[in-house]
């Protein structure tokens, strides 16, 4: 049986992809639909169009497709260097998500050759519940210098 990984805040899954094909990282309206209808298929809310722009850099090499779109959870960014055939991705959520479909489905997308997936637990002593984050902004309120006690 799989140990269910517990989150603070939440997961924030980094995806590397290397080896991506130059014509989809340089196609702004390709990395603009994946920011646009990806929230649904992770179960997120989208709270705002993406927002996607072309970067061009000091370096000519280093220019790319940049993008974000804000959901209710956070955040999913993505940025592209279609000279060196590398994508970076980002999904941050205060809410737990398949990390593992995200990944798959995004590599498919991209079509990386190869790639390096870095998965945090952000927030770990983030308090969830209300009760006990009203405990730790009174704390904080009165100066006391104590470290707060971690909820799990």
């Amino acid at each position: 049986m799989k140990e269910e990984t517990k989150y603070g805040f939440g997961p924030h899954l980094m995806l590397d992809c290397y080896g991506c094909p130059k014509e989809k990282l340089s196609d702004i309206d390709f990395v603009f639909n994946i920011l646009d209808t990806f929230p649904e298929k992770i179960n997120m809310t989208k709270i705002m169009p993406p927002y996607v722009f072309k970067y061009h850099g000091k370096v000519p090499s280093d220019w790319g497709i940049s993008g974000v779109v804000l959901i209710a959870e956070s955040h999913i960014s993505i940025h592209t260097f279609p000279e060196k055939e590398h994508a970076f991705i980002d999904i941050f959520s205060c809410k737990d998500f398949d990390t593992d479909f995200a990944r798959s489905e995004l590599l498919g997308f991209f079509e990386a050759t190869h790639h390096e997936v870095i998965l945090l637990n952000r927030g770990v002593e983030f308090p969830k519940n209300i009760s006990k984050a009203a405990h730790l902004v009174d704390r904080e309120r009165r100066g006391l210098n104590e470290r707060p006690r971690v909820y799990h």
